[in-house]
């Protein structure tokens, strides 16, 4: 057994799931919103990459520039159609889940209508080398990924710790109550964090797209695997979600290789009730008491 082989593909996943959790814990704990717009942001940065790839040229750094900003626009799109005109609506959390959905699903038709059904595939951006690390072989792709991956979520965090508009992003997640009274805008910093999602979801979309494809509904799947590792780890905290994005690649990794990856849906979400059932509020649902209190 290849053990090396699966301990890198887990590494690979959860580097790249847990981006997009982090991404939806994020917004949540924020916001008080659950993005279902998400996968439709991610199929939407993988349009941009492509689009950049083609018309400008297949420049790593300029096609895994432009996946972002195109998923940071996406987010803007969302937060000026799904969040400022209702948040401070009845029942916000219930019309934002509605109209996020709304999104996604015109979203992605519009993708359709544009593109076509044809899947389009980015260029390898890390190469094709492979490289030995402690005795296992990594190829570039992998390696390259998850790199990425902690590079650019490192530069978040540290950014969320030292810059002012990372500092509220943070009081808002603490304790969204508070930070309203002390005179932190939701408005203003919604789009700080509808950007900064939106970008996360973007850096995936290219990554995953080394391996996979780009089309209108390709966001889906990804965004179920984000959104559950988001539960899993407990919406709203950032360690939860990295706990959990190990816990469900390693989860894929071992299914993908023992039974095959046609049941890598039914154990995940196997092993996700089994979480919920002995910690309702996930590994470190923490936050949701102080959003409740």
């Amino acid at each position: 057994m290849n053990w090396g082989f699966i301990v890198t593909n887990a590494i690979t996943l959860a580097c790249i799931y847990g981006t997009l959790a982090i991404g939806i814990s994020v917004t949540w704990s924020s916001l008080g919103l659950v993005n279902m717009a998400y996968g439709f942001i991610f199929a939407l940065s993988g349009y941009g990459a492509w689009m950049a790839s083609v018309y400008i040229g297949p420049y790593p750094v300029v096609v895994m520039a432009a996946g972002i900003l195109t998923g940071a626009l996406g987010g803007l799109i969302v937060c000026l159609l799904a969040f400022i005109p209702i948040h401070d609506k009845p029942n916000f959390p219930l019309r934002a889940l509605i109209a996020t959905l709304a999104i996604s699903l015109v979203g992605n038709q519009i993708l359709l209508w544009w593109f076509g059904p044809r899947a389009k595939s980015l260029p390898r951006l890390f190469g094709n080398w492979n490289a030995d690390i402690l005795g296992v072989v990594v190829t570039s792709d992998k390696l390259g990924a998850s790199l990425s991956a902690i590079l650019l979520l490192t530069l978040i965090l540290l950014w969320m710790r030292s810059s002012r508009r990372g500092l509220e992003i943070r009081a808002m997640m603490m304790n969204p109550h508070a930070a309203s009274i002390v005179g932190i805008g939701v408005r203003r910093t919604s789009i700080y964090v509808m950007a900064l999602t939106g970008s996360l979801a973007g850096l995936a979309a290219v990554l995953l797209a080394q391996t996979y494809y780009v089309a209108p509904f390709s966001g889906i799947t990804p965004m179920i695997k984000g959104l559950s590792i988001a539960l899993v780890g407990g919406l709203g905290s950032i360690p939860g979600a990295i706990i959990g994005a190990i816990m469900l690649g390693v989860n894929e990794s071992l299914t993908s290789t023992f039974l095959g990856g046609q049941y890598v849906l039914i154990t995940q979400f196997l092993l996700i009730i089994v979480v919920l059932l002995i910690r309702p509020r996930g590994i470190s649902g923490i936050l949701d008491k102080a959003r409740e209190a």
